[in-house]
Formats: structure tokens, C-alpha cells, sequence
């Protein structure tokens, strides 16, 4: 008599966390029906009933790590205050975010940078971009709140990738700009003009004052 299969709805997210935790662990390189199968503790037919393909599996596991800063955007409720400024509102969630569970972070833009060399990747990695604009539809006009989602994705990839410290006070400056809430970038400084010198690439020497 064959053998009932045990019902376990939650198995197909149990892989999904399976594989972030593999991709965390050895990166997508590492990444395999069988070390995700392992992870889970699920027989290696489970994984490939719920995703075909790795591509589906990292599909999937990159939309899950998306949800992270995407719960922190939506559920901030001073965000949602009109009368707070969005810019601060913003470069302190990138720190909260940022200063949480690092290897979540870098784990999500591992995933996130995978989509360079796998077009299926590609529609999930924009979803992050569209979520943003989303959040902020109701503070700002389409064109600025995709033009913050960039700038804010710009500098978690300068935090991570360069090793620096996170700067809420340069965060929120350069939000603030893009916002329109800052003032306009300066120009290069203006030094005060002195007295001229002759050219140095002049070929006639500076003259002398006549003798009298």
C-alpha cells in the first residue's frame, strides 16, 4: 500500500529559507537543488516539485530577501506623516536597515546583483525600485520617488561595498536634494581673485617699469 504523503503546506517556504541560507553560506555558486533539499530537511524531489528550475528557487528567494526593508518602509509610521521630512524619514530607515542583520543585507544584494547574469532575475530586482515608489507615492511625484529609490540603493551598495560607516547626516543631505527639500548642490568653490600674473606659458617676459 503506497504511503500517504505528510501535508506540509509550509514547505515550499521552508525551501525558500533554505536557499537564502545556502546563498548566504557559499553564495548562488553553491546554490543546488540538492544543498537547498539538505537545508530543509526535505527529500530532493520536494525541491524540484515546488521550483523547476534554480532560477525559479533564486526568482523566489530574492523576492522574499526584497520584503525586508519593503515591511520597514511600509510599516513606518512617521514616514507617513506629511508633516515629517522625508528625507530624514529616509536616511534613518536606511540606517535601521543597515545597522540590523548585515549578512541579510549583503545576502539580498547578492542575490539582487545575480540578475546582471540572469535575466530572470531581472523583473524581481525592479520590484524593489517599484516598492519604494510605491511607498512614497503619497509624498512625492513618481519621477522623484524612483530617483530616491535609486539614490537609496546607491548608497547601501557604497556602505557595503566599500566597508565604510553608514552617515545618516550625508544620507539625508544628499536626500534632500533629490527630494527638493535641501538646498540646490554648490558649486565649486570660488577662490577671491588676487593680483594677476603673467602667463607662464607667455613667450614675451613681463615687462619693467621705465627708469626715469
Amino acid at each position: 500500500m503506497a504511503r500517504a504523503r505528510r501535508y506540509d503546506p509550509e514547505r515550499r517556504e521552508r525551501i525558500v529559507d533554505a536557499a537564502l541560507v545556502v546563498v548566504g553560506r557559499a553564495g548562488i555558486d553553491g546554490l543546488s537543488h540538492r544543498t537547498v533539499a539538505a537545508e530543509a530537511d526535505v527529500p530532493l524531489g520536494s525541491t524540484t516539485y515546488h521550483f523547476g528550475s534554480l532560477d525559479e528557487l533564486l526568482v523566489a528567494a530574492l523576492r522574499k530577501a526584497n520584503e525586508g526593508f519593503g515591511r520597514l518602509l511600509h510599516g513606518d509610521a512617521a514616514l507617513a506623516d506629511p508633516d515629517t521630512g522625508l528625507a530624514a524619514g529616509l536616511a534613518r530607515l536606511l540606517g535601521e536597515w543597515l545597522g540590523g542583520e548585515r549578512a541579510r543585507v549583503e545576502l539580498e544584494y547578492e542575490l539582487y546583483l545575480a540578475a546582471l547574469r540572469r535575466p530572470a532575475l531581472r523583473p524581481v530586482a525592479a520590484e524593489w525600485t517599484e516598492s519604494v515608489a510605491a511607498a512614497l507615492a503619497h509624498r512625492t511625484d513618481p519621477v522623484t520617488a524612483r530617483a530616491l529609490a535609486a539614490l537609496m540603493d546607491g548608497i547601501c551598495l557604497q556602505v557595503l561595498l566599500a566597508g565604510d560607516d553608514y552617515d545618516e547626516e550625508y544620507a539625508r543631505g544628499i536626500l534632500a536634494r533629490v527630494s527638493g527639500e535641501g538646498a540646490a548642490p554648490s558649486g565649486p568653490t570660488v577662490l577671491k581673485e588676487g593680483p594677476k600674473r603673467p602667463s607662464r606659458t607667455s613667450s614675451k617676459p613681463p615687462t619693467r617699469p621705465t627708469d626715469t
